[in-house]
């Protein structure tokens, strides 16, 4: 297993739940198009002995025609990966299944991430956050600065650029260099996150490059949840999950529709699939990391 622990800070307070309801429905619904993108499958209110109130999300990510058409022949028509989390705030739990396919397809490479979040309003400063989670396990801390660490090209956008966005609503921003060391307010997610590839001869390489996808989904959501803010401060918890579940209906739309009609005029099953060496099953599998860098989904 491969542990990272990733500091984010934010010149936001306790609104930064509202936030990033916001701002996962909202990406979420701009990403998908066509068949491809974020179906969601649950999101209800969920109770735990431990944690209390909360609220549990079940999504599917499709990534079918995002495959070229050799990597088509081998999978099911219809390919996705499910996302399961558990929003206790200030506290949430996202697990990703193993690589999960609509026929239960045993001979992908075993994968899975587990995230473990915590929300504190500090700069990154709390060392212990994860003491009881880890139990002496060894793990690399990584800053996240949502304004200057480098953002992948494809994802950069002026207007979410927070070295010169400053808020209308909150007057926040410009954040200088050196921000999180003068700014007020400010809170920090603390995010505990395990990469699982059980393959010999590829985990080490594999696990790397799935946190480095991971870090950039963390650093463009959470400069999107700021550069965003105006759009939903005004908003109550009731107003962003009435907004949550119509962009919710929106994006299935969008998404299902399409799968619907692949299932319809493309049935496939495990007997239509041919898989001639591991070789492929490898390089299947990291196409599958190459486009999901593309399409991130957001943790929450």
């Amino acid at each position: 297993n491969f542990i990272k622990s990733y500091l984010i800070s934010s010149p936001l307070y306790y609104s930064y739940r509202i936030g990033q309801l916001y701002m996962i429905s909202k990406h979420s619904h701009e990403q998908s198009d066509r068949g491809e993108g974020v179906e969601v499958v649950q999101n209800e209110p969920f109770e735990d002995p431990v944690h209390g109130q909360g609220q549990f999300t079940e999504k599917r990510v499709y990534l079918n025609s995002k495959l070229p058409s050799w990597a088509r022949a081998v999978v099911p028509k219809i390919f996705y990966v499910t996302e399961k989390a558990w929003n206790y705030y200030p506290y949430t739990i996202t697990g990703e299944c193993p690589l999960q396919m609509c026929c239960s397809c045993s001979f992908l490479p075993k994968f899975s991430i587990h995230i473990e979040t915590k929300y504190e309003d500090n700069k990154g400063s709390n060392d212990n956050i994860f003491e009881t989670e880890l139990k002496d396990q060894e793990r690399e801390v990584c800053f996240v600065d949502i304004a200057y660490d480098e953002i992948p090209e494809r994802y950069y956008k002026e207007s979410e650029d927070l070295r010169y966005f400053q808020s209308e609503k909150t007057k926040r921003g410009i954040l200088q260099e050196g921000w999180r060391d003068t700014q007020e307010p400010i809170m920090c997610s603390y995010k505990l996150v395990t990469v699982k590839f059980e393959v010999w001869g590829l985990q080490t390489r594999v696990e790397q490059f799935v946190h480095k996808v991971v870090r950039d989904v963390l650093l463009l959501g959470h400069r999107q949840a700021f550069a965003w803010v105006d759009e939903w401060i005004d908003m109550t918890l009731d107003d962003v999950r009435d907004y949550e579940r119509k962009m919710h209906e929106k994006t299935n739309i969008k998404v299902c529709n399409e799968q619907q009609e692949h299932s319809t005029t493309n049935p496939s099953s495990l007997d239509d699939i041919e898989i001639h060496d591991k070789a492929s099953v490898c390089a299947l599998f990291f196409l599958f990391l190459f486009f999901y860098s593309i399409f991130p989904f957001y943790v929450s």
